[in-house]
C-alpha cells in the first residue's frame, strides 16, 4: 500500500485542506484506491496569556496600561490593539476609565478583555503655610496672609478668605478670626483659622507738661494753667483731664500748688504728668508814708501819725 498527503494551504494559518491518498497494488498488478479529504479549520478564539482586574485608585495613581499578549491554539499570529475610554464622573477629578484590549489571529478570530479602574479624588488639599496664632498691640495687627494650597490632582487650588472681628473690652481689644479655606476640583477642603488676638496696653503720651518752678506770691506771679494735649499708639482722641490741688504751707500766703494732667486712651491706659509750683512770701510789706525825724520843744510833741502799710501779697496788712 503507498500513501501520499497533499497539502493545500487555505486563507489563514491554521486554515488548510489535506488530501490523504492510499494505493493498494497486489502481485499481479492489481490496485484499488481510496482518498480521505481532511479539511482544518481554525474558528478558535485567541486566549490572553494575562487580564488585569478592575480597580479603584486615587486621582494620583492611575496605573499605565500593561502591554498584553495572546496566543492561537493553532499557532496563528496574534495582534492585540488598544483602546481607553474616559467617563467622566461627577468632578473633574472623578471618573472611570474604560480599557480594552483586543486580540485578532490571522483567521479573524476575535477576543476582548475590558478593565474598569474607578478614579477618585478623596484628598485634600494641604497649605504651604499656616500663620499661627497671635497676640498683638493694636498698632502692630499683621496683613492677613495670601495663603496658597497644593492638591494631589488639582493643579490650581482655590482659596478663600474670610475675617470677623469679635469684640473685646475696649475699643482698640478685639479678637480677629480669620479663615482661609482650601478646596480642589472635587470638593475637598482643608480648613485653617488664625487668632489675631489685639491688645492695647501702651498708654498715652503728654506733651507740653511744664516744669516745676517757684513763684512769688500774687496771682500775677502765678504762671497760667498749660495747654498740655495726649497722644496714643492707637487712640486719636485721647481725653486729656486736669486737676490742681492746693497745700497750705507755714503762712496764708506760702503754699504749694500741685497741677496733675490725666491722659486715658481707648482702653483706660493712663498716664500723668505733674507740675509743682511752690509759692513764697518773701517779700515784706512798705509803708506808704513814713514820718520824717522832728526836735520839737516838750509842750509841742506831735500826735503819733496813723501809718498804713501795703504788701504784695497780704491785702490787710
Amino acid at each position: 500500500i503507498a500513501f501520499n498527503e497533499a497539502f493545500l494551504p487555505g486563507p489563514c494559518a491554521g486554515n488548510f485542506t489535506l488530501t490523504r491518498t492510499w494505493v493498494a497494488e497486489d502481485d499481479c498488478g492489481n490496485s484499488v484506491s481510496v482518498q480521505q479529504v481532511v479539511v482544518v479549520t481554525n474558528d478558535s478564539e485567541p486566549q490572553f496569556d494575562s487580564v488585569p482586574g478592575d480597580i479603584t485608585v486615587e486621582c494620583d495613581n492611575i496605573p499605565t496600561a500593561p502591554t498584553l499578549t495572546a496566543n492561537n491554539d493553532c499557532g496563528a499570529n496574534v495582534d492585540v490593539t488598544y483602546t481607553e475610554v474616559r467617563v467622566d464622573g461627577s468632578c473633574p477629578d472623578s471618573y472611570l476609565l474604560v480599557r480594552t484590549w483586543t486580540a485578532a489571529d490571522d483567521c479573524g478570530n476575535t477576543a476582548k478583555v475590558t478593565q474598569n479602574i474607578t478614579v477618585r479624588d478623596t484628598k485634600a488639599p494641604v497649605f504651604n503655610s499656616q500663620p499661627a496664632d497671635v497676640t498683638v498691640e493694636c498698632n502692630a495687627v499683621p496683613s492677613a496672609a495670601v495663603l496658597t494650597a497644593t492638591d494631589n490632582c488639582d493643579a490650581d487650588v482655590n482659596v478663600t478668605y474670610n475675617q470677623v472681628t469679635t469684640p473685646g473690652p475696649c475699643q482698640d481689644a478685639y479678637i480677629l478670626t480669620r479663615t482661609w479655606i482650601a478646596i480642589d476640583n472635587c470638593g475637598n477642603a482643608t480648613t485653617h483659622v488664625q487668632k489675631v488676638t489685639v491688645v492695647d496696653t501702651t498708654p498715652p503720651v503728654l506733651t507740653g507738661v511744664p516744669d516745676d518752678v517757684t513763684a512769688e506770691c500774687g496771682a500775677i506771679n502765678i504762671p497760667p494753667v498749660a495747654t498740655v494735649t495726649g497722644s496714643d499708639n492707637c487712640d486719636a482722641n485721647v481725653q486729656v483731664t486736669f486737676t490742681e490741688t492746693k497745700i497750705d504751707g507755714a503762712c496764708p500766703d506760702s503754699y504749694t500748688l500741685i497741677r496733675l494732667w490725666t491722659a486715658t486712651d481707648n482702653c483706660g491706659n493712663t498716664a500723668t504728668g505733674q507740675q509743682t509750683i511752690s509759692v513764697g512770701d518773701n517779700t515784706p510789706p512798705e509803708f506808704t508814708s513814713t514820718p520824717v525825724n522832728v526836735t520839737v520843744e516838750c509842750d509841742a510833741v506831735p500826735a503819733v501819725p496813723n501809718l498804713t502799710a501795703t504788701d504784695n501779697c497780704d491785702v490787710n496788712v
